[in-house]
């Protein structure tokens, strides 16, 4: 299969029922701030984006990947093809969806704007990483920045005309933000010179818009260690002209791109910043040493960005494995199977396969709809915003719990299910001829960046669980638990809603060990060791419960469809994901939840010494 043609899958008809089926996307559309919006306009989106990615984007994802970046006289350049599909994606308004008309966009709700996301990313996610940062990182100026930085820099970053980054990590400090060298000194002017190196900068140089503003962590001369003392800071690659064009070098230079696993049409850079002390940057707004704060507003739509990344790519692997599957003849079919005359079958007829095949399928639907309910909640948040305040903070609640899933279930997913996919594919999947193993190698990477998935985890025992008074989790809990006796009567699907409680009950027992644990010095050990099994285990309780709830509609809808339409087969598809993954994922959290009440600190009692002799 040559590298130039489009492999990107998807289907509109699975994004259609959740958006609009399941989440009820007309009941926040048409009402204020979405007034001009409805369920028409947005499945006309969702068709144009899809053709765009197919035609555009999806063609260049493996000839980026096999060309990559390249550093030539201190710019990068992107792979061939991927200037000009910039210039088309910001042409035709993708990236703008839910973009405030204050600022040029066309003020969607989030709903519609990750599902777009979805596709960009899933028909070439390198190149989708550049307009993302620099949508991330025009938010924080919106939000953050004075009157004249948000006339100054917003518009042009979300049009296209500038891109963005965010820098925060450095050579000695991963994670560890707090421990970050770079300076900002004051001058006289109001301007800062920043000086300092920043790694692992994606999109940190490109060659598709004409400057890149990077917001960059840096601490003032005389400020307090560690992330309190840290301030943001807006940064050029080219200096600003009085007229807002774009001027000489700011001293911003590339020093290397990094040579990775995947993703490899996205250049991550190493950055020089102030090498000739004549890199200046402003402080972002008016305040000093609240830049992790300001930081973290693009931080915490990167990670539910990453979530999208993962469905967007074990979806596209699992549409191609499902083509692959039913193409390719590999033996007899299996009640034939000591008959070696019998004709060859489509391996999807083979039990293993199939088993394979709706593993991705239900982690993947229930995924995007754990994506799509937080969207749902950012939208209804806005919505009611100065209406009914109690309300509004319920749904900003769930979003803060919802993320950190979103983060790293979706990732953590990813990875293992582009994987299953080659396994399906066989040997093939294993070669470059077809595009699950570019998958593979693209969604690794999910886990670790924006915050690793141990981070993620602690983020949610640490801090999320314990935010309101612990009210965010228990309006969750609270949730889950409506929708089991509304429905564990259910004819069909009773049984499962029953399995779900289960597992429910077995969430809440170890959410009361975590508590325990933290009024316990000598057992606080156990918060970081059990925090990614927790995670983990309220990501399947939120993602099985979305599985029955889209598994309850279908059914409903399904009665009413005849036996020849093509939804009837759909509605199935929905009624057996959910079954799946209640039978064989869902029990999984009840074991989990007894081995955390095993308070296992094997970990921690090994020696050093015992992990290895060499």
């Amino acid at each position: 299969m040559s590298a130039g043609i489009n492999t990107y899958k998807t289907d509109l008809r699975e994004i259609f029922f959740t958006l609009f089926e399941q989440f009820g996307f007309g009941q926040v559309a048409g009402q204020a701030p979405y007034d001009a919006w409805g369920p028409d306009e947005a499945k006309a989106v969702l068709t144009e984006t899809y053709r765009f990615a197919r035609e555009v984007l999806g063609p260049l994802n493996a000839s980026g990947d096999r060309e990559g970046c390249r550093v030539e006289n201190g710019a990068v350049f992107t792979p061939k093809g991927f200037k000009d599909a910039w210039q088309k994606l910001y042409e035709q308004g993708f990236k703008t969806v839910a973009v405030s008309p204050d600022h040029g966009g066309q003020g969607a709700p989030m709903m519609l704007q990750v599902t777009v996301e979805e596709i960009l990313s899933g028909a070439n996610t390198a190149f989708n990483m550049y307009p993302g940062l620099a949508f991330g990182a025009a938010e924080v100026v919106a939000e953050c920045g004075t009157p004249a930085q948000q006339k100054q820099f917003v518009e042009r970053m979300l049009n296209g005309t500038w891109g963005g980054t965010m820098c925060l990590t450095e050579p000695h400090a991963g994670s560890d933000v707090g421990a970050a060298k770079s300076t900002a000194r004051r001058n006289a002017d109001g301007t800062y010179s920043i000086r300092g190196t920043k790694i692992f900068i994606s999109g940190g140089d490109h060659d598709m818009a004409g400057n890149i503003i990077h917001l960059v962590l840096a601490r003032v001369d005389g400020a307090p260690a560690g992330t309190k003392g840290l301030s943001l800071f807006i940064v050029p690659k080219l200096r600003i002209n009085a007229d807002g064009s774009s001027g000489g070098s700011n001293d911003v230079t590339v020093a290397s791109i990094e040579h990775k696993m995947g993703i490899n049409g996205s250049a991550t850079c190493v950055l020089n910043f102030g090498e000739n002390d004549a890199c200046l940057g402003e402080l972002v707004g008016t305040v000093e040493h609240v830049g992790m704060s300001q930081m973290f507003k693009m931080m915490n739509g990167a990670r539910i960005a990453v979530g999208i990344q993962g469905v967007s790519l074990a979806s596209a692997a699992y549409y191609n494995a499902v083509d692959y599957a039913k193409d390719r003849k590999q033996g007899s079919h299996f009640t034939k199977w000591k008959d070696p005359s019998a004709p060859r079958a489509p391996i999807i007829e083979h039990p293993d396969v199939r088993r394979m095949l709706l593993d991705i399928k239900a982690h993947v639907e229930g995924i995007r709809s754990l994506i799509i309910k937080l969207a749902m909640h950012l939208d209804k948040a806005k919505q009611l915003a100065g209406k009914d305040d109690d309300a509004a903070s319920y749904h900003r609640g769930q979003v803060e719990v919802l993320t950190p899933l979103v983060k790293s279930y979706g990732s953590d997913q990813a990875f293992r299910l582009c994987a299953q996919a080659i396994q399906v594919y066989g040997g093939a999947g294993y070669i470059q001829d077809y595009p699950v193993e570019q998958y593979t190698r693209d969604s690794k990477i999910f886990s670790i960046y924006e915050g690793t998935n141990h981070i993620q985890a602690m983020d949610l025992v640490g801090r999320k669980m314990g935010q309101a008074g612990g009210a965010h989790f228990q309006q969750f809990m609270g949730d889950v638990g409506s929708f089991v006796e509304a429905h564990r009567e259910h004819p069909v699907l009773g049984e499962a809603v029953k399995t779900l409680a289960g597992a429910q009950e077995g969430l809440m027992s170890s959410a009361m060990a975590l508590f325990g644990w933290s009024q316990d010095q000598g057992r606080f050990p156990l918060i970081p060791l059990s925090a990614n099994r927790f995670l983990n285990m309220m990501s399947e309780v939120a993602v099985g419960w979305l599985l029955l709830d889209a598994a309850v509609i279908a059914e409903k809808a399904s009665a009413s469809v005849s036996a020849d339409h093509p939804d009837k087969a759909f509605y199935e598809g929905k009624k057996f994901s959910a079954l799946w993954y209640a039978r064989n994922v869902l029990p999984n959290v009840e074991y989990a939840a007894r081995l955390i009440a095993a308070e296992d600190t094997s970990p921690m009692d090994i020696t050093d010494a015992a992990f290895a002799s060499v």
